[in-house]
């Protein structure tokens, strides 16, 4: 409760006289007459429990009354405004009865206060009206609320902004809610002037509006994958195999696998297990904060509201703090926010406490937040569960969160029914997550139908989630159009989820560049995949880069190795990833610079992976290296792997080692895989050893 006031009179009315009160208040003494006067009424419309007297009050509360007694106005009416600030409407009465009719207009405002407080609103109007014309801002302030109330919003906007132009902090920010609730302008003039005041609620709506003008938005990057087969090769039997020519050879240039269609983006701060995607959006404010035209400003107001205990100021202070990186002094106010009894404060504190690695600390502050009904710390709690194997605990908060209004909660509820297989319960949790607007259930249920073999009822429920903002659908739109052969249509959805940021998306773009002949366009997208960690735009994009620059050159007798190229750098990226055409193609570049240790290591990683024409090059390098008894064994690995040219080597070594029959055998089975030279020359050997044998 605050007391306001300067313990001057009320100006003549026709029923009260102008009387100066200097000698009163000299008699009391100033600090007193201004610490207490007159009770502000946005604290005191509603009866306050009476508060203990300390032994200061106690000596002061005897001293005005002494004075009371003596007939001093003024200290009638701070002993009137002590009683009442203390809950004693019955002892406050007569002192401001006493001291109005006297003329004080702070004892009129406040016997206002207490006549609304026992329930007399008009006569309390009547005593604030006169106060407010006499000149104070208080009862301006309070008489405007009453019209409010009352549905008079002409008499209201008038009465608060006297109380306003007053420098009345309360009264400006009355006006600046009514000017707001009517949409008009003004409202951020007078919200600022009461937080200049010290006014919390005022910082805080101040530094809302500020950070809502220029409100930005987010986009979720999801994964898809892409596959490829071993295909042949034409070369001769004693060329290098170049897996870029063979291996992963994609019809009509796509490539899509069968795990392609993304069901559902990655937990935003969830743990990852059998609801892996398990969706709990990380809150930090009543609605996510964008970029802001004036950061440092609304973050300045936040403060100050902050610093008098306003606990959602709190909160947005430390969703600032946290996307700053500061989680230190983040960490504070949210906790700050959360002992106040801010469930989403103490959510966003879980959150932190998991970055950090405390589990156990985020699930307490998460359990607080649940059973104060926030619907996100029960999802945080159920993706915790889920991640620990608890299944039953997980469905519960889930459903907790479901409760509170999360719909976050039925979709986590799908995963989690469509990670046991329970996949009639999981479509039933999808479509409701769907029905209520979820894009991300949207995509999820479709699909589901997909998977189910109803394309038709998967397509239009991929297409609300793309419109709705789902980069995974509209990827998912993509390949559903591709396997239509309708590439046109296909490509725009690739081009949106590519837009979005979509890896995969982006490598079906730059491939689809590439069909085109927009090399230029293909590399810009290819960039972005690669970057964005897929392998096979990796590889794809150094095979561009590779084909634009000199076939390498062993180097010359004590010149140095060159150094790597952009594309080899680009491969060795794909390889490192597991691409085995990048590891047989990075050992390739590497064998022509004269780096045979790199070489052997990349072909080695391909064919232990089992690519055919690594095991087909490292068996050449190791021949070349005079070891040619594990050459054989890579050349037997490729051979029964379908590799041509690594049959007809078996068949050479066979016959200089003399043993016929097994090159006839190799020879023969040369001749069935290809291609036409590898065959040609296979034949032409067997007949070689077919008559050596029958000799």
């Amino acid at each position: 409760m605050e007391f306001m006031g300067d313990g001057t009179t009320l100006l003549e009315t026709g029923r009260f006289v102008h009387e100066h009160a200097v000698t009163a208040v000299a008699a009391v003494g100033v600090a007193d007459a201004t610490a207490v006067d007159a009770v502000d009424p946005i604290e005191s419309l509603t009866p306050v429990e009476p508060l203990p007297v300390t032994d200061a009050e106690a000596e002061t509360e005897a001293r005005h009354r002494r004075a009371a007694e003596a007939g001093d106005v003024a200290s009638m009416s701070v002993l009137g405004a002590m009683l009442l600030r203390r809950g004693d409407l019955d002892g406050a009465e007569p002192h401001l009865r006493a001291a109005t009719a006297e003329g004080d207009r702070a004892a009129a405002n406040n016997l206002g206060v207490l006549l609304h407080q026992r329930g007399y609103a008009d006569e309390a109007a009547g005593w604030w009206r006169i106060a407010a014309v006499a000149g104070s801002a208080a009862a301006a302030h309070a008489l405007g609320r009453h019209f409010r109330e009352r549905g008079d919003e002409p008499a209201a906007e008038y009465w608060l902004r006297q109380s306003a132009e007053q420098g009345h902090a309360l009264g400006a920010y009355a006006l600046a809610d009514l000017l707001e609730h009517r949409s008009e302008p003004g409202a951020e003039r007078w919200l600022r002037a009461a937080a200049e005041q010290g006014h919390r609620e005022a910082a805080y709506r101040l530094a809302r509006a500020l950070e809502r003008q220029s409100p930005g938005g987010s986009a979720q990057e999801s994964r898809g994958s892409t596959a490829a087969a071993d295909a042949h090769t034409g070369a001769g039997a004693g060329a290098v195999e170049d897996e870029n020519a063979s291996e992963g050879a994609v019809a009509g240039g796509r490539v899509v696998a069968a795990g392609a269609v993304v069901p559902a983006p990655r937990a935003a701060g969830g743990p990852s297990a059998a609801a892996a995607s398990a969706v709990t959006d990380r809150p930090t404010a009543d609605t996510a904060p964008g970029a802001s035209e004036h950061p440092g400003e609304a973050e300045q107001w936040y403060r100050q509201a902050a610093a008098r205990g306003h606990r959602r100021a709190a909160l947005h202070l430390g969703g600032i703090l946290e996307r700053r990186g500061e989680l230190k002094e983040a960490a504070r106010w949210y906790l700050t926010s959360a002992k106040e009894g801010e469930a989403r404060a103490a959510c966003a504190l879980g959150f932190l406490l998991k970055d950090a690695g405390d589990e156990e600390s985020a699930a307490v502050w998460w359990l607080r937040a649940a059973q104060d009904g926030d619907g996100n710390a029960a999802n945080a709690l159920g993706a915790l569960h889920a991640a620990r194997g608890e299944q039953q605990s997980a469905e519960r908060w889930y459903r907790a969160a479901m409760d509170a209004g999360d719909v976050n909660g039925a979709y986590n509820l799908g995963l989690l029914c469509a990670a046991q297989g329970r996949t009639g319960q999981a479509e039933q949790w999808y479509r409701r997550a769907a029905y209520a607007g979820h894009r991300e259930a949207a995509n999820a249920l479709a699909v589901l139908l997909l998977q189910a073999g109803d394309p038709v009822g998967a397509e239009p429920w991929f297409s609300k989630a793309a419109e709705a903002g789902s980069v995974d659908a509209a990827f998912n739109l993509g390949i559903l159009y591709a396997g239509r052969d309708e590439d046109r249509t296909a490509l725009r959805w690739y081009e949106r989820a590519a837009a979005a940021g979509h890896t995969e998306a982006a490598l079906q773009v730059g491939m689809a560049c590439l069909r085109d002949g927009d090399e230029q366009a293909a590399e810009r997208h290819l960039r972005c995949a690669a970057g964005g960690g897929s392998a096979e735009a990796a590889f794809r994009l150094a095979t561009l880069l590779d084909a634009r620059q000199p076939p390498p050159r062993a180097p010359a007798l004590g010149e140095p190795l060159s150094e790597k190229t952009e594309c080899e750098e680009w491969y060795e990226r794909a390889a490192e990833q597991g691409h085995r055409r990048a590891q047989v193609r990075i050992g390739m570049l590497a064998a022509a610079r004269g780096d045979v240790t790199e070489a052997v290591r990349w072909y080695r990683e391909a064919a232990e992976a089992g690519s055919r024409n690594g095991a087909f090059n490292l068996g050449l390098l190791l021949a070349r290296e005079g070891n040619e008894r594990e050459a054989a064994l890579w050349w037997g690995r490729a051979a029964r792997a379908g590799h041509g040219r690594a049959a007809l080597r078996l068949a050479l070594l066979a016959a200089r080692r003399g043993e016929l029959a097994e090159g006839q055998r190799w020879c023969a089975r040369a001749v069935e895989l290809g291609p036409a030279e590898v065959a040609d020359r296979a034949a032409a050997l067997r007949e070689a050893l077919h008559q050596e044998l029958t000799a």
